[in-house]
Parts: C-alpha cells; sequence; structure tokens
C-alpha cells in the first residue's frame, strides 16, 4: 500500500510571513518545505536576465521552454533555486523580482509551466506549500489549509526591517506602497488571484510575534492531522 503524503498549504498576501512559518512548520514535522513564490521568482529572473519586461507575454511564452528549475534542499536547510544549472536563490530576493513575481504569475502559459512541478512534490513528499493559491489551485485537497495575513502596515514594517538587514537602502513608505500594490495585483488577477480558500482557517499575525504566529499554527495543523 502506498504511504499517505500529507499536504499543508499556506497562503497569504505578500509579507505575511508565509516563507518563515512554512520552514519552521515544516522543520518541526519533517516535512519537505515548498516556497513557490521562489519558483515564480526564478522564471522572473530569467525573463529579465532576457531583457523582457514582465508584462511581456509573446516574449515569455516564446522562452518558458528554454527554462529548467531545480530545488535543492543542501546542509543550510534552505531551499535553493536552480536555474539552467545556477544557484540563484539569492539573486531572486529583491524588490524587483518580487514584481516580476507578481506580474507575471498573472499569465496562465507559467502557471501551467509550474503547476505539474508544485503538484509532484507533493506527491513524492510530505510537504508544507506556502504561496497564494496553494489551497485553492495547486493542491486543493490539502489536508490543511492555513491563510495567514496581517494588516499591511504591519506587514510593510516586517519587510523594511528585512530589507535593512540585507543592506539595501529603503524607505517604510516605499516598502509600503509597493507592497499595496502587490495586494492589488494579486487580488485582482483574472487567473488564480490571492484569496482564502473556503475551507482555510484563517491566521491574523498583526499582533501576534514571530513565536507565537508559529504556535498558533502549529496548533492548527497538529488538531487537523492529528499528530
Amino acid at each position: 500500500m502506498e504511504e499517505k503524503r500529507y499536504a499543508v498549504a499556506i497562503d497569504g498576501p505578500s509579507g505575511a510571513g508565509k516563507s518563515t512559518m512554512a520552514r519552521r512548520i515544516a522543520n518541526d514535522l519533517g516535512f519537505v518545505y515548498v516556497d513557490t513564490g521562489a519558483i515564480y521568482r526564478t522564471v522572473g529572473y530569467y525573463i529579465h536576465l532576457c531583457g523582457i519586461g514582465p508584462r511581456d507575454i509573446h516574449q515569455i511564452t516564446r522562452l518558458i521552454d528554454d527554462i529548467n528549475i531545480t530545488i535543492t534542499y543542501p546542509e543550510d536547510g534552505i531551499q535553493h533555486m536552480i536555474l539552467n544549472g545556477q544557484d540563484i536563490t539569492q539573486e531572486i530576493r529583491t524588490p524587483l523580482m518580487s514584481d516580476y513575481a507578481s506580474k507575471i504569475s498573472a499569465f496562465p502559459v507559467v502557471r501551467s509551466f509550474l503547476l505539474d512541478m508544485q503538484r509532484d512534490m507533493a506527491r513524492r513528499h510530505n510537504v508544507v506549500m506556502d504561496g497564494r493559491d496553494i489551497g485553492t489551485v495547486v493542491l486543493p485537497q490539502a489536508d490543511v489549509k492555513i491563510f495567514l495575513t496581517a494588516s499591511s502596515e504591519v506587514r510593510a514594517h516586517r519587510r523594511f526591517l528585512e530589507l535593512q538587514e540585507r543592506g539595501e537602502t529603503v524607505t517604510y513608505e516605499k516598502v509600503l506602497a509597493d507592497l499595496q500594490q502587490r495586494d492589488t495585483q494579486d487580488s485582482s488577477r483574472a487567473i488564480a488571484p490571492l484569496r482564502a480558500a473556503k475551507d482555510a482557517v484563517t491566521v491574523d499575525s498583526t499582533q501576534l510575534d514571530l513565536e507565537q504566529t508559529v504556535a498558533a499554527i502549529r496548533k492548527i495543523i497538529r488538531e487537523k492531522l492529528g499528530l
């Protein structure tokens, strides 16, 4: 008999802390963490390298099959993105690549290109997968669905501190404006818009710190999986 695979979907807007939460929870459970946002950023990075804008659907469609993406999990425990043989894990963590990811993710050709990769991960492993449409589109049969959110001001402040720690010169006002624009793009796109799945449990971390948020999500998952 084939072993049962468990899937946990964590969706939410930009800056909600999905990646941090998913990574912590996956480590706690011994599951594989899949950061789908990094996968879209990787596609965006390739498109950018080719000198193509994120809205040029004709050129994106022409080049999409030239993209080869591999996900590895070396000893540092971080999901590494390998694009055509090159590790670009750090290069994709910029506001520009965030914008590219948001824009190209609106195109069916890009979503279709990546859908099988994401679902195959869930077929082969117990996974905690985060993104914006995991519970609604990618893994609609996920065992647990979490919609993680927080106020735009709190999310912008967290992202601002994160960018400062990386040595980037940014202002809180610019980070907030970019985040609100990203929210609008993600929630209003025609294909797989950002929204909570009907059977998702919403966790609002506006008034919670990191450990409190982890504890809340861990409790929900363990209760639903009977762990």
